[in-house]
């Protein structure tokens, strides 16, 4: 670590009860309506860029309801390995290059996006792909 330096102190976040009728509930619903009525291409990232992969594709579904096709993925090839492990040591040295306080301020970011705006996403895509409740 390049220096000593203050992290924010973690905190909880709300509890959200979704009870019938409330603001998070409909919008769980919502979300849980346009992920499930409409499948999508499941790409992978490699160096920045999402792709799909060069293997066969299969159909990716919800594992409480098989015939439910929540979308499609490739199987990953050995080039599409390659290319990943490429990608992730060309960005190895800049990576490491950065400040502690950079790189937490990524993380932070992907964390107050999961937390705000994609919070509704993220919790119907794994209630729908995982079986998992709120």
């Amino acid at each position: 670590m390049d220096a000593v330096t203050q992290v924010p102190t973690p905190v909880n976040e709300p509890v959200h009860s979704y009870a019938p009728g409330s603001p998070e509930r409909a919008r769980l619903e919502g979300k849980l309506k346009e992920l499930g009525e409409n499948p999508i291409d499941l790409p992978m990232t490699i160096g920045g860029v999402q792709r799909m992969g060069g293997g066969e594709p299969f159909d990716v579904v919800q594992p409480h309801h098989h015939a439910k096709r929540l979308g499609t993925a490739r199987h990953a090839t050995q080039t599409d390995a390659q290319d990943a492990i490429d990608a992730a040591l060309a960005a190895a040295p800049a990576w490491r290059a950065m400040s502690f306080d950079d790189r937490a301020a990524i993380i932070l970011r992907a964390a107050d996006l999961l937390a705000g705006p994609w919070r509704e996403t993220i919790a119907a895509a794994t209630m729908l792909g995982q079986s998992k409740t709120v």
